[in-house]
Formats: C-alpha cells, sequence, structure tokens
C-alpha cells in the first residue's frame, strides 16, 4: 500500500501552483506523479493513469524533491529553442512576407529548410527544418488566434 499525505500543505500547495503555471508538459507530468502518489495513488494506478511507463513513475517519485521543484524539471526544456531571440522571430516573420528572389535567391519558394540556411547566415543560429516548421507554425497559429479573437461574432 502506497504511503499517502507525505506532502506537506505548503509542498503540495507549491506543486499545485507549480502545474497550474508551467507550460512544460514533461515538468506537469512530473509534479502530477508526486500529487497522484500523495493521495495514495500506486505507481501502477499512476502510469495506467498518466499513461506512462513504471520507470518513469519510480523514477520521478525517488529524484523529484517537492521542496525544490526544479528538480522535477528533466532538461528538455534545454533544446536548441532556447537559440532563438525574439529579433530571430521577427527577421523569420519578415523573411516569410518577402520572395526569396528579392534577396538575391534563384528559388521562387522558400522551405523551411531554405529558410533555416538563409537565418542561420543571418543571424549564426542554426535551427533544423523542423524546427522552423514548429516556429512558424506557432506564430501563425497566434496570429490568427488574436485576428479570429478581434472579430465580432457573426
Amino acid at each position: 500500500m502506497p504511503a499517502s499525505n507525505f506532502l506537506s500543505k505548503e509542498q503540495k500547495k507549491s506543486l499545485q501552483k507549480a502545474i497550474k503555471k508551467d507550460e512544460c508538459p514533461h515538468y506537469r507530468e512530473h509534479i502530477l506523479i508526486m500529487l497522484l502518489a500523495n493521495d495514495g495513488k500506486t505507481q501502477q494506478q499512476i502510469s495506467d493513469f498518466l499513461g506512462c511507463s513504471l520507470r518513469i513513475v519510480s523514477h520521478w517519485l525517488i529524484h523529484g524533491d517537492p521542496d525544490n521543484l526544479e528538480s522535477l524539471r528533466d532538461g528538455r526544456g534545454a533544446g536548441n529553442h532556447q537559440k532563438v531571440t525574439s529579433e530571430y522571430i521577427t527577421l523569420l516573420l519578415e523573411i516569410v512576407k518577402k520572395e526569396p528572389t528579392e534577396l538575391g535567391y534563384e528559388f521562387g519558394r522558400w522551405t523551411a529548410q531554405r529558410l533555416s540556411e538563409h537565418l542561420a547566415k543571418e543571424t549564426n543560429i542554426v535551427l533544423s527544418s523542423s524546427q522552423v516548421k514548429r516556429l512558424l507554425k506557432k506564430r501563425i497559429s497566434l496570429y490568427l488566434a488574436k485576428v479570429l479573437v478581434g472579430r465580432p461574432a457573426r
């Protein structure tokens, strides 16, 4: 039988606040593992509920420290996306609006790979084409959300 209520009220409150505030799904999963274990759920129940392995549940229950929320981060947030600056995104969005021929290229369409290569020359920030695609998709989604929210209902 799992030990329930091992978290203090302050620890539980801190974890609940962090799970609402942070957007990283892995971090939130690690917090949820701690909270579910505190509610008396077995590792198997937590694994089944979250759709993750028993190994992951066990790891975070052993290595996660409810007094140090940073211990629940696994380093996935330290990827290449942190290379991207607001200037990079601004430049990317400006370049996408232009025809490649305006910038001296012989091709007539941008691809994610071509954008990645061009921006690497301009900024010295090297991203893969899939990272550039994700940036564009996210920015376009944000733009559309702003446009659609601003429209009056029909």
